[in-house]
Order: C-alpha cells, then sequence, then structure tokens
C-alpha cells in the first residue's frame, strides 16, 4: 500500500475484525466518484466502517446533499464490499451531511489532482 493510501486509510475509524480492514477499505477505495474521477476514499466520504454481526455498516457522506450521484455510489459501495465480504454478510450504507464535508477532508494526493 503506498503511503497515501495508508494515510487516507488511517483517517477513517474502523471498528472490526483487524483481518478485514485493509481488503474492506481497498473495496471502497475502488468506488470512485464519477463527478470528480477521484475515490471516494481520497476525496473523504467515508465517515466510519463497522463489521459487526455479519454486517458491514458504512458511514458516507457526499460533497454535497443534492448530489444527483449518491445512488450511483451507494451501489458501487455495495457491490465492491459484496466481493469481499463473507456469504452471508449485508452492507449497511447511511447518508449523512454531518458534519458537512469540506475540502479538507481530501487526501494530499486528491487535493493536488483538483488544483487545491
Amino acid at each position: 500500500m503506498n503511503e497515501s493510501r495508508a494515510a487516507a486509510f488511517a483517517r477513517i475509524p474502523y471498528e472490526g475484525p483487524p483481518e478485514w480492514r485493509e481488503p474492506v477499505l481497498n473495496a471502497l477505495a475502488r468506488v470512485v466518484d464519477p463527478e470528480i474521477a477521484l475515490t471516494i476514499v481520497d476525496v473523504g466520504l467515508v465517515y466510519g466502517v463497522r463489521l459487526q454481526d455479519r454486517i458491514a455498516a458504512i458511514l458516507l457522506t457526499t460533497t454535497s446533499a443534492a448530489c444527483p450521484l449518491a445512488d450511483s455510489i451507494a451501489d458501487d459501495v455495495e457491490s465492491e464490499l459484496m466481493q469481499v465480504l463473507p456469504a452471508g454478510w449485508a452492507v449497511d450504507l447511511e447518508l449523512t451531511w454531518t458534519p458537512e464535508w469540506t475540502p479538507e477532508r481530501m487526501s494530499p494526493a486528491a487535493r493536488k489532482f483538483m488544483g487545491w
């Protein structure tokens, strides 16, 4: 894992088996916000991950409450997670806008990509 990705993962609160942390976060890092062509991990949209009782609970935001692609991103999150979770697990995705997303949540690589 590269240094930038490790830093992005470190910012995501995680509760669950330690051996699942990296596979689950890597799955989330494969989900791209189609409006800005960056991963939801690099943009800082993942607010938390909890694996418990055969449920992967993901707390996620979007850059705007009016994001027209929120459903698409949610579908991609579920699809990627189902590829790495054991059979019989479910994904519980919660969208939140508290705290409000700000560009400070972006990884340094994402800010550089955006020219910020």
